[in-house]
This record gives C-alpha cells, sequence and structure tokens, in this order.
C-alpha cells in the first residue's frame, strides 16, 4: 500500500508500507524476504511513476524511536523532487 505522508519533507514524499503488521525493520525475519523485495521495488516503482526516479529520490526506513521511527507500523518514506542533503533535513 502506499500514500502521501501528511507531514511531507520534501515535494515528493509517499509511504510505501505492507498490509500486514510488521512494527518494525527489525521485525523482519527471513521469511520476509519476498515482502521486504515487493516493498523495496514498489518504492522503485512509485519514484519512476511521479517522475523523480531519473533525478534521484531517497528511500528511508526509521528504526526504534532513537531512529526516528514514529508510528509502530513498519513504513519505506519514498523521498524526491528537491535536492536532498546529508545529514537529512
Amino acid at each position: 500500500m502506499a500514500f502521501e505522508d501528511v507531514h511531507p519533507q520534501a515535494p515528493a514524499h509517499i509511504l510505501v508500507i505492507p498490509k500486514r503488521h510488521i512494527a518494525r525493520l527489525s521485525d523482519l525475519t527471513e521469511r520476509d524476504g519476498a515482502l521486504a523485495g515487493r516493498l523495496v521495488t514498489t518504492a522503485s516503482r512509485i519514484a519512476a511513476d511521479r517522475g523523480i526516479a531519473g533525478r534521484g529520490y531517497r528511500v528511508v526506513i526509521n528504526c526504534n524511536a532513537e531512529g526516528g521511527q514514529t508510528v509502530d507500523h513498519l513504513h519505506l518514506h519514498v523521498l524526491g523532487g528537491r535536492q536532498m542533503t546529508w545529514p537529512p533535513g
């Protein structure tokens, strides 16, 4: 599943989430390999569909509080449409 972030950090900011509840990245197991692959390929497809793949985009997964995770459900952030900086901000 994918939808726009309600607090976008870039002109394009889409969340990609699995329908099955997985609280965080560290909860994935070897059995979840196909699901993890689908999440990443979905992020890539969305970047292409939004027209940001050619110029570049960022895919972020936050894990636990110190990693910036604020929602207790695994999700990927697809960010683009502007120059991304490091550190993020």
